[in-house]
């Protein structure tokens, strides 16, 4: 049972509702499917952002409000489970739909939605990891609707980043003496993986980051919950979610490299890259902004970052999205929600 959860108003100093700002949360029918989506802003005249999460079908609303929630100074921020993905997840979602054109036509379908909504003519985007693919192939095809783009966890050409990860995954667990670990990834081989293949090397590579200890895994627990918006009840949909979509996409998702299908786009351009990303190791990344033709491309490092810079350094993050990617959108986003 979906679970379409709750976003508190902007409320000012005198606890009345902040004029012109918008909180609210619906079932949006994109794609001939029901696909979860919150707005949030203080000020409806301010920029539209929509927020492209990773996997594919790894919603991560419950990060973005819990670290980024600033955003929502500057930006109307979008936050949207994707087909299959978190509180769109759906048993009854047709395997033949998982896509990438699909969802490069839900997210056209959904910046139509915003810009109606918000009487905007265009959006920024950011999208992290997978999402960063997706946003680019979308900026690429439609550069009319979006006035920049920015990526973290930016995928470049997808394949050589899979190996790359592999690799060091291989060469950590050497150097640790993590005996098990070593033959567990000799035993699935290098990269293409299958789906099955693919979470035990991410399995490993994320226990060899520290990611899966106890209190590790209680932080993530607190951060994904934390919010009005969660509920627990969301996490066995949230799961078969991230299955499902990890085995309908994985081997074409796999097989994109950007550097080829999407050479230059019309936008401004930042990549936002952890210097410790070993799931999009940066390089992959940078690969990708060097060959990118753009009116403007700007490189922002997160030295203390892995795969999240929005996680791990927020404030940075935060900051950047304000202080770099406000100013260079154009005044006539400004305008009256409808």
């Amino acid at each position: 049972m979906r679970h379409l959860g709750k976003t508190p108003a902007f409320h000012g100093p005198d606890g009345e509702a902040v004029s012109g700002s918008i909180a609210e949360i619906a079932y949006r029918h994109i794609g001939r499917l029901d696909q979860w989506v919150m707005i949030r802003g203080e000020s409806v005249a301010n920029p539209p952002l929509i927020l492209l999460h990773g996997g594919p079908g790894l919603s991560e609303t419950g990060f973005f409000r819990h670290f980024n929630a600033p955003l929502e100074k500057s930006f109307t921020v979008v936050y949207w489970d994707q087909r299959g993905a978190g509180k769109s997840f759906d048993p009854n979602i047709p395997r033949s739909s998982m896509t990438v054109e699909q969802f490069i036509s839900d997210l056209d379908e959904l910046v139509g939605v915003v810009c109606g909504r918000l009487g905007k003519t265009k959006v920024a985007i950011f999208g992290h990891s997978w999402g960063s693919a997706l946003g680019v192939l979308y900026a690429a095809r439609f550069p009319e609707k979006v006035a920049a783009y920015v990526g973290s966890g930016q995928i470049g050409d997808w394949a050589a980043a899979e190996s790359a990860t592999y690799a060091w995954a291989l060469a950590e667990a050497q150097r640790r003496g993590k005996r098990r670990a070593v033959k567990k990834l000799r035993a699935i081989g290098p990269p293409p993986h299958s789906a099955k293949s693919l979470f035990t090397q991410r399995t490993l590579l994320s226990r060899l980051e520290g990611r899966m200890g106890v209190r590790a895994m209680w932080d993530l627990g607190r951060v994904v919950l934390g919010g009005p918006e969660s509920s627990i009840f969301d996490l066995p949909g949230s799961w078969r979610g991230f299955r499902f979509s990890i085995g309908s996409m994985w081997t074409e998702v796999t097989r994109l490299n950007l550097i080829e299908v999407a050479p230059s786009l019309q936008t401004p351009v930042f990549f936002f890259l952890g210097r410790q990303d070993h799931w999009v190791p940066p390089e992959i990344s940078v690969a990708y902004l060097d060959a990118l033709t753009a009116p403007s491309k700007k490189l922002v490092w997160f030295e203390r970052s892995g795969h999240e810079p929005f996680v791990d350094e927020p404030a940075k993050f935060n900051s950047a999205m304000a202080e770099l990617v406000h100013p260079v959108l154009p005044s006539d986003l400004s305008g009256r929600a409808a």
